[in-house]
């Protein structure tokens, strides 16, 4: 059956196609979900409450690496200076339960971790960087 498409005198307008058509537009962050989405996967008690003591390990680890990175300023993620996520997360993964200087390596692992998952929600989601990266 072969379809034919007809125009309309008065409208010459082009149904929308895939490279016409407008994606809408990417959310700022993944919480930015519906009311009902947000109290299904809630941070604090889905996150905060179960690793308090992970977590704050993990924002130790960022201070230390900003005063590698960025000595002297403000806490951000200078992200184009360490990139190799994946090869670190290994590395600290084979000497868990030890020290890197002050740091412990499951920590700078769990850092790595969460650096590597960011980016990923970042590109297939299109979101921007969050605040506190640079």
């Amino acid at each position: 059956m072969t379809m034919v498409h007809r125009t309309c005198a008065r409208s010459q307008i082009a149904a929308p196609t895939a490279e016409t058509a407008v994606a809408p537009p990417p959310p700022n962050r993944l919480l930015e979900a519906s009311s009902e989405r947000r109290k299904q996967y809630p941070m604090t008690t889905g996150l905060l409450d179960y690793f308090p003591d992970a977590c704050a390990a993990v924002a130790e680890i960022s201070f230390h690496g900003n005063e590698k990175h960025n000595p002297g300023q403000p806490l951000h993620w200078a992200r184009g200076k360490s990139m190799d996520h994946s090869d670190c997360i290994a590395r600290h993964l084979v000497e868990r339960g030890g020290f890197d200087g002050p740091m412990r390596h499951s920590a700078c692992l769990a850092w790595r971790a969460l650096a590597l998952l960011q980016e990923e929600l970042e590109l297939e989601f299109r979101l921007a960087p969050p605040r506190g990266a640079g």
